[in-house]
C-alpha cells in the first residue's frame, strides 16, 4: 500500500476517480456531513414506515424467496442480525486491505447518499472503524454480482458487529477484540440496516476500480517500453505521424502515436536508421503500436466512466424515498455495468501484455533485430534472454485465458429468485493479477529494450528514454554473461508496477488515461 497523507472529502454522489484512486493508496478518509440531514430524513421514512405497521420488503419480511413472510416488530432486530450471520458464506483468501479500505469508503459514500435507510449512529460506526484502520476479513469468493455482493459485504458487516475477524495493522484479530481495543461498541442493526449494509456492489466495484488504476499505471510502462523496444530495433517512427492517424479518427489512436513520437523525439538510434537501413516495414508490434495501445486506451476509458458513475451510486435495496415516503424496490444491486466494466479492463491488460511478448520475441530474434541472438554478447555459451521470452509468453498465454468474458455467465441462485445474475465479483477480481502479469511482461520487455540500447552505444536514444534507462540501471546492470536472471525481472516489474518508470522520462504519458472518464 502507499500511504497517501492527504485525505479525500466523501461527498456522497461526487467523488472523482482520482480521489478513489488515492483512497485505494492509502489516503485517509472524511465524510462532507452535510449529507446528514438526508439520512436521518432517511431513517424516519422507515421507523414511520413500522409504525404504521405496513408491510415492506427488507424492513418487516422475510428476504429473497421469502419476501411473502411477514416479521413481527419484536423481531426485526434479529431479522438484521441474521440475514447478516447467514449471509456471511464466503469462501477463499480474504481480499487485500487496500481493497476492503476501497470497499469501506465506497459503502460509507453510498449509505450518506440517504437512500437507504440506516441510522447517522450506523455510518459514524463505519467511519471510526475505517478511520482506525480496523479492516474486516472478507473472504474473496462467494459473490454472484447480483443483489449485490452479498457474501462479502456480510462479512464486513459481521465484523462491524462484532463477529468474525478484522485486520489491524496487518494482524489478524476477532472482531470483538478489535473494536474494544479501538474503543468502539460492536453494532447493533436497526431495521433495514442489515439488508443496507450487505447489498450494493462495492466489493465488485472496488475489484474492478483497483484493477483499472494498476492497468493505467501497466499501459503507461508499456509506452515506455514499446517505444525503447523501437530504438533498440531501429525502428521507424514513420507509423507514428500525426497524419496517419487523423484520417483514422480514433482519440486513443492518435494520442498513443503523439507519446510515442514524444518519447524518441532527438533519439540518435533514431536518426541512424534513416542512413542505409534496408527495411521496408517494421513488424506489427512496432508499427501498429498506435492502432493497438490506441484501442485499449478507449477501452479502459469506456470503463472507467462506467466505474466513475457506478462509484458514486446507490446500488442497495429497496430504497427509500424521505420526500415521499415511499420505499420502492428495484434492482440497483445488479452488478451487470461492472461486469462489463471488467471484461473491458480484461481484454486491455491481455493486449497490452500480448503486443509487449512480441516485441520481446522481436528483439531477441537475430533475423528480426539485427542483434545478437538472445541479447547476449556470446549466444550459445550464454542464454541471454531465452528464457525471460518464454517466462512472458506464459504469462500472456494466462492472461489470455482468464480474459473470457465473465459477463456472458450467469446462473440462477436464490431458488430461482434471482435467476440472472452478473459474476460481475469474480470478474473483477482476476484484474489484479492480470495486471500483475502483464506488468511482469512489460517489466522483461524493459530489460531486453534496454539491453538491446546497450548494443547500439556510443548512439543513444533520446532523452526521455535515456532517464527511463538510466532508473533500470541504477537497479539492474547489464547482461554480459548469464546470472540468476529472476531478481532482474523483479526489480524492472517493481519499477513498471509503481509506476517509476514511466514517470523518470518526465513526460506527462496520457496522465489522463482515467481521470478525463470521470
Amino acid at each position: 500500500m502507499n500511504l497517501d497523507p492527504n485525505p479525500v472529502l466523501l461527498r456522497p454522489g461526487d467523488v472523482s476517480l482520482a480521489g478513489w484512486r488515492a483512497v485505494y493508496h492509502g489516503a485517509p478518509v472524511t465524510l462532507d456531513e452535510a449529507c446528514r440531514p438526508l439520512v436521518e430524513a432517511s431513517a424516519r421514512t422507515i421507523a414511520d414506515i413500522i409504525a404504521k405497521g405496513e408491510p415492506v420488503y427488507g424492513i418487516n419480511t422475510g428476504f429473497g424467496k421469502l419476501a411473502s413472510v411477514r416479521i413481527e416488530n419484536a423481531d426485526l432486530a434479529i431479522l438484521q442480525r441474521n440475514i447478516v450471520l447467514s449471509h456471511a458464506a464466503g469462501v477463499g483468501d480474504p481480499l487485500p486491505a487496500d481493497i476492503v479500505r476501497l470497499v469501506m469508503a465506497l459503502k460509507l459514500a453510498s449509505l450518506a447518499q440517504g437512500a437507504s435507510g440506516v441510522q447517522w449512529a450506523t455510518i459514524e460506526h463505519l467511519r471510526h472503524c475505517l478511520a482506525k484502520g480496523l479492516m474486516p476479513v472478507i473472504p474473496g469468493q462467494g459473490s454472484v454480482g447480483a443483489s449485490g455482493d452479498l457474501a462479502p459485504l456480510a462479512h464486513m458487516t459481521a465484523a462491524l458487529m462484532g463477529v468474525g475477524a478484522f485486520f489491524v495493522g496487518g494482524e489478524r484479530v476477532p472482531a470483538a477484540e478489535a473494536l474494544t481495543r479501538a474503543g468502539l461498541a460492536p453494532l447493533v442493526l436497526g431495521p433495514k440496516e442489515g439488508l443496507a449494509l450487505l447489498n450494493g456492489t462495492q466489493v465488485s466495484t472496488a475489484l474492478a476500480l483497483a484493477g483499472l488504476f494498476q492497468a493505467e499505471r501497466v499501459f503507461q510502462g508499456a509506452l515506455v517500453t514499446g517505444a525503447l523496444s523501437t530504438d533498440a530495433a531501429r525502428g521507424s517512427d514513420g507509423p507514428f505521424d500525426r497524419r496517419i492517424h487523423v484520417l483514422r479518427g480514433h482519440r486513443g489512436q492518435g494520442e498513443v502515436a503523439e507519446s510515442l513520437r514524444e518519447l524518441m523525439a532527438g533519439s540518435a538510434i533514431r536518426a541512424s536508421h534513416l542512413l542505409g537501413d534496408e527495411r521496408v516495414q517494421d513488424p506489427y508490434c512496432l508499427r501498429c503500436q498506435p492502432q493497438v495501445m490506441g484501442a485499449c486506451l478507449d477501452l479502459l476509458r469506456q470503463a472507467a466512466a462506467t466505474l466513475a458513475i457506478e462509484a458514486n451510486g446507490v446500488t442497495d435495496n429497496p430504497l427509500v424515498f424521505a420526500a415521499t415516503g415511499e420505499v420502492i424496490s428495484g434492482g440497483n444491486f445488479h452488478a451487470e455495468p461492472v461486469a462489463f466494466a471488467a471484461d473491458m479492463i480484461a481484454l486491455a491488460l491481455c493486449e497490452i501484455g500480448s503486443i509487449s511478448e512480441r516485441r520481446i520475441a522481436m528483439l531477441v530474434d537475430p533475423a528480426l533485430s539485427g542483434m545478437p541472438a538472445f541479447l547476449t554478447p556470446k549466444p550459445g555459451l550464454n542464454s541471454g534472454f531465452m528464457i525471460p521470452q518464454v517466462t512472458a509468453a506464459a504469462l500472456v498465454s494466462e492472461n489470455k485465458q482468464r480474459a473470457y468474458p465473465a459477463s456472458v455467465d450467469s446462473i440462477p441462485t436464490s431458488a430461482n429468485q434471482e435467476d440472472h445474475v452478473s459474476m460481475a465479483t469474480h470478474g473483477a477480481r482476476r484484474l489484479l493479477a492480470m495486471s500483475r502479469n502483464a506488468a511482469a511482461v512489460v517489466g522483461i520487455e524493459y530489460l531486453a529494450a534496454a539491453q538491446g540500447c546497450d548494443f547500439h552505444a556510443p548512439l543513444r536514444s533520446s532523452e526521455a528514454l535515456e532517464r527511463a534507462r538510466a532508473l533500470l540501471r541504477a537497479a539492474v546492470p547489464p547482461l554480459a554473461d548469464d546470472r540468476h536472471f529472476a531478481p532482474d525481472i523483479e526489480a524492472a516489474t517493481a519499477l513498471i508496477w509503481n509506476g517509476d518508470a514511466q514517470a523518470a522520462t518526465g513526460l506527462p504519458l496520457l496522465a489522463a488515461v482515467v481521470e478525463d472518464a470521470a
